[in-house]
């Protein structure tokens, strides 16, 4: 018998998935987490086929849970199933090793097609997330310094405080705030906290 846990830290989302591992044959699921912490603890305990995993949970990332999940039970299968649509944190995920990567909107025959080809030793990554990749070229390049400043200004942090924070003058820390607006095509701070939500560089906790 394969095992099955999902973590995530939205009942209805985990209510979904169990729906769906229940239309696979020969699948068990385990447990259930709502937490990063507890799905640590029970991978540890159930070293499980399948684990579902949200991309940002409560008390640990969904990236911490899978490298704690990959040292404690290697053979695990990890399917990431995020409502982040950022093309960068996606590629992220895949350079990381996650063996399957799937949209919460993703159709749930889609999602049983997909666990079950994870689950046979396969991979899998989403139609959509596939689409949204081909056309990443289309998305403006930011340097290191100017995600981390638009990580700061989406967390509430004015120029003075950026600038103490990265160690740079006030001075640049504005022109990092003008070059990123051209970039992104943004005309107001509330439109670079679009943005930077859609790109997955606000606190994840606060994210889907």
């Amino acid at each position: 018998m394969r095992t099955a846990i999902i973590a995530d830290d939205h009942d209805v989302v985990r209510h979904g998935l169990a729906a769906v591992l229940a239309e696979i044959d020969d699948v068990e699921l385990v447990a259930q987490a709502a937490n990063g912490i507890e799905a640590i603890s029970l991978v540890k305990q159930h070293h499980p086929t399948l684990l579902l995993l949200d991309a940002a949970m409560p008390m640990a990332r969904g990236i911490e849970v899978f490298s704690e999940a990959r040292r404690w039970s290697p053979d695990t299968r990890i399917a990431l199933v995020t409502g982040f649509t950022s093309t960068g944190l996606l590629t992220d995920w895949m350079a990381a090793g996650v063996d399957g990567l799937f949209l919460k909107s993703c159709a749930p025959d889609e999602m049983k097609t997909g666990f079950e080809a994870i689950l046979s030793g396969g991979n899998y990554i989403a139609e959509e997330i596939i689409r949204m990749i081909a056309e990443k070229s289309d998305r403006p390049e930011l340097t290191a310094r100017e995600r981390e400043v638009l990580a700061l200004i989406a967390a509430g942090n004015m120029n003075a405080a950026i600038a103490t924070r990265l160690s740079i003058s006030a001075k640049t820390v504005e022109k990092h705030r003008a070059s990123l607006m051209a970039k992104v095509g943004a005309h107001s701070i509330s439109e670079l906290l679009v943005y930077a939500l859609r790109e997955g560089l606000l606190d994840e906790h606060r994210q889907l």
